[in-house]
């Protein structure tokens, strides 16, 4: 019995050392971008850099949003939640061959700016829910439309992803390591009194 005591204990010190929070910085370039009442669809956008990956085609990243909610394509909005992002490798700089994220729309906007030279930007602004569970990441894709407002499809400049896979504070973790240690010993005391 004092084994397992001995090695809850140590479970629960090792608990906040694999406790972390890593991000990854994604960008991309190129493609086109739709939209209509139905939400936004980014189609042929190349993957430049995931991570300490950087290159000149290591991938793609496509999306679709859900409708919108309020707005319109044109003049700006909110859109459902759901559709998806994805985010492929090739096999090239480290990544490996397939899908390296997919998730969902939690929520987005849809920002039309004018500038004062009076050319347009619109703005895609997402939060993501990963497939596997990752969650804090975020999408900007900024689409410069020049002086005419978007008409439905243009091509796509660039656009930033942040996916963050967050797991509990190793304080958190701490203090659920010292509860479960106190309930090991009050159990034991217990089955001591009732033998």
């Amino acid at each position: 019995m004092f084994k397992k005591v001995v090695l809850l204990g140590l479970l629960a010190l090792a608990l906040p050392l694999a406790a972390n929070a890593s991000s990854i910085a994604v960008s991309n370039a190129g493609g086109v971008l739709t939209g209509s009442s139905s939400g936004l669809t980014l189609t042929g956008s190349t993957l430049i850099k995931y991570g300490d990956s950087v290159g000149s085609n290591l991938g793609s990243v496509s999306f679709t949003t859900g409708a919108f909610t309020s707005g319109d394509a044109q003049m700006g909005g909110t859109l459902a939640a759901g559709g998806t992002f994805t985010i492929t490798g090739n096999g090239t700089n480290g990544l490996p061959t397939g899908v390296v994220f997919s998730g969902t729309f939690s929520s987005a906007t849809w920002t039309m700016q004018t500038l004062a030279d009076g050319t347009h930007d619109y703005v895609l602004k997402g939060a993501l829910v990963g497939s596997k569970g990752e969650f804090g990441a975020t999408a900007q894709i900024t689409v410069p439309t020049g002086t005419a407002p978007f008409s439905g499809s243009t091509a796509l400049s660039s656009g930033d992803t942040n996916i963050t896979v967050t797991t509990p504070e190793p304080g958190s973790l701490s203090l659920l390591g010292t509860g479960l240690l106190g309930l090991a010993g009050f159990m034991r005391r217990k089955r001591k009194s009732t033998s």
